[in-house]
């Protein structure tokens, strides 16, 4: 492991004073008001999840993908109004926002645009709150990121009150942006004035776009979600609420993780998202999927009702992007099971929920505790937010689990005392295509393969990390979230043969012809493998809809790998003579 980063930052301006900032900003952005808050009376969504958990009823998200805001708008009321023809209701909706709000407004136009919706002012936000009688939800690029503070004020302004995403602060790096003292100060003073407001305003953080996406052990995870509570709570004073979901496959420790959230958090939950990442066949295919996770979530919740919402995924997620009639399918799938939900609780072996709870809830705060003593002995003072949260972020998840995590020192890494889903699931398919891999050919020639990421989506590159060190590659690990000429110059140090790109979604083509452009202005002929979600929204479209490049990717002179098998194709092809010329290369320009 690299040495650790400098973990503080004198210049930074004190998290005191910047909450000083943000509350003294509360009289010029007051909350406001809107058909939510109007239609079922109450000072905020909070106050709404806590009576309804106290009826006992399962509160349902919908979320919508649409790159439009008429189309958002839209979609929105006939979604709410059709679902209650079918008696069932939609308590709160989410939009896909775009990673373009997360810079500063004025950075915004020349950062390009991905697959989500831009809200500009107060007035785009007063559109979404006010499209339905259901509670709107601001979560992904609001929040922990350079334009933080201008986000709130317009989402405030408009009548919302939840608000995030507090756990992208801490992982999410946007292209061409490294001043994370400003990210820091902008996120702060952001808390400063929601705390500030006179209705509980959830400060959402979804666990899974944060470190819970990336520890290996789930009990550092329930610990970090203990730090940022304690931030979020105790140093700043407002209201942490926490989702998970997209990578939770298991059905116990979906519950467990609830039921272990239910002993920690009293602040009403988000919502609950969907196992996504089980979505691989047909629509069909992926209603047992979709019944899975909902049942496990549906049980939990009434066995201890923290005010999260269900969010029943449509099917054909993993297909396009869900129109009005699919989302509105799974509302209504989701309404019918958690009517028979109550009958299979019998079923349910509480024994097993309630010990992996504790295992979490235990570990947890035995990270948490090691954690923050571990950043005061290296001069972070942990009493300041915004310190302590810029020491995290610099830190990472890897360093603070390797430092910090509670399972068992092993040669390679820690043992997970509660392992995570989507880390045993990747190790193996991993596993599994090895054997047939080595089994066909046999290993790797001696190959250096140097893998990044487009952005902070790193499953795809575990996933490979993996594959190719079980075929005796040697991979090098260039980082997450990079630019494309950081990840070129990280190749060409290490002596590659070959650089692997892992991409999510929207970004595939633009990243692959700067990297071949980056190659060629240094002279250099290093294959370049992209796998992922290789989809782009086409310049000049009318549609939202982002389109496959893979055709395009091929012509800039990247291969783009459907899988791999795709990857393993293009790298038994790779002549053995590239490792000499990856190390000329690699000689000072």
């Amino acid at each position: 492991m690299t040495p650790e980063p400098t973990l503080t930052a004198p210049e930074m301006r004190p998290g005191a004073d910047l909450l000083a900032e943000g509350r003294r900003m509360a009289a010029d952005w007051p909350l406001g008001t809107c058909l939510f808050l109007d239609t079922e009376q109450v000072p905020s969504e909070a106050a709404y999840k806590r009576r309804k958990a106290a009826e006992g009823r399962i509160m349902q998200h919908a979320h919508i993908g649409f790159r439009s805001i008429d189309r958002t708008v839209s979609a929105m009321a006939d979604l709410h109004a059709s679902a209650l023809k079918r008696d069932v209701r939609i308590d709160r909706f989410g939009i896909t926002l775009d990673w373009s709000m997360g810079y500063p407004p004025d950075r915004r136009k020349d950062a390009g645009r991905g697959t989500g919706i831009v809200l500009t002012d107060p007035q785009d936000f007063a559109r979404i709150t006010n499209a339905s009688p259901a509670a709107a939800h601001f979560g992904d690029f609001m929040l922990g990121l350079p334009g933080a503070l201008h986000n709130v004020q317009a989402a405030l302004v408009a009548g919302a009150t939840s608000i995030g995403n507090m756990g992208q602060y801490f992982t999410f790096r946007l292209p061409y942006w490294d001043d994370d003292i400003a990210t820091t100060e902008a996120t702060v003073t952001a808390l400063g004035l929601i705390a500030a407001q006179e209705a509980d305003i959830l400060v959402h953080s979804n666990l899974d776009d944060g470190f819970a996406g990336l520890f290996l052990d789930m009990t550092s995870a329930f610990g970090m979600m203990l730090i940022e509570k304690h931030i979020v709570e105790d140093l700043i004073g407002a209201s942490a609420s926490f989702c998970f979901g997209h990578h939770f496959s298991s059905p116990l420790t979906r519950a467990a993780f609830l039921e272990a959230l239910s002993r920690e958090v009293t602040t009403p939950g988000t919502m609950l998202f969907g196992n996504t990442v089980s979505y691989r066949g047909t629509p069909a295919a992926n209603y047992a999927s979709l019944a899975s996770y909902l049942l496990a979530d549906i049980g939990a919740l009434t066995r201890a009702h923290t005010g999260h919402a269900i969010n029943p995924v449509p099917v054909t997620e993993n297909l396009r992007i869900p129109d009005v009639d699919e989302i509105l399918d799974a509302q209504t799938f989701a309404a019918r099971l958690a009517e028979h939900a109550p009958a299979h609780a019998a079923l349910m072996d509480r024994t097993q929920i309630d010990t992996v709870a504790t295992q979490l809830v235990e570990g947890g705060r035995r990270f948490a505790e090691t954690a923050l003593a571990g950043l005061a002995e290296r001069g972070v003072d942990t009493s300041d937010p915004a310190a302590l949260m810029l020491a995290i972020r610099r830190l990472g998840a890897k360093r603070m689990e390797a430092l910090w995590g509670q399972g068992p020192q092993t040669q390679a890494r820690r043992a997970p005392l509660v392992p995570a889903d989507w880390a045993e699931e990747l190790d193996e398919m991993a596993a599994d295509w090895v054997a047939r891999a080595r089994a066909k050919d046999g290993p790797l020639a001696p190959l250096r393969v140097t893998i990044g990421t487009t952005d902070v989506h790193e499953h795809g590159a575990y996933l490979v990390s993996r594959a190719l060190d079980g075929l005796e590659a040697e991979v090098l690990d260039a980082g997450v979230a990079l630019d494309a000429e950081v990840l070129v110059d990280r190749a060409v140090q290490a002596g590659a043969d070959v650089i692997a790109i892992s991409t999510y979604n929207g970004i595939a083509l633009g990243y692959a012809r700067k990297v071949m452009d980056e190659l060629a202005r240094r002279g250099l002929d290093l294959p370049v493998l992209i796998g992922g979600k290789l989809n782009q929204i086409p310049e000049n479209s009318n549609s939202d809809l982002p389109t496959d490049v893979t055709s395009e990717i091929a012509e800039t002179g990247a291969i783009p790998c459907a899988g791999l098998d795709d990857m393993l194709t293009a790298l038994r092809r790779i002549p053995r003579k590239a490792t000499a010329e990856a190390q000329q290369a690699a000689r000072p320009l």
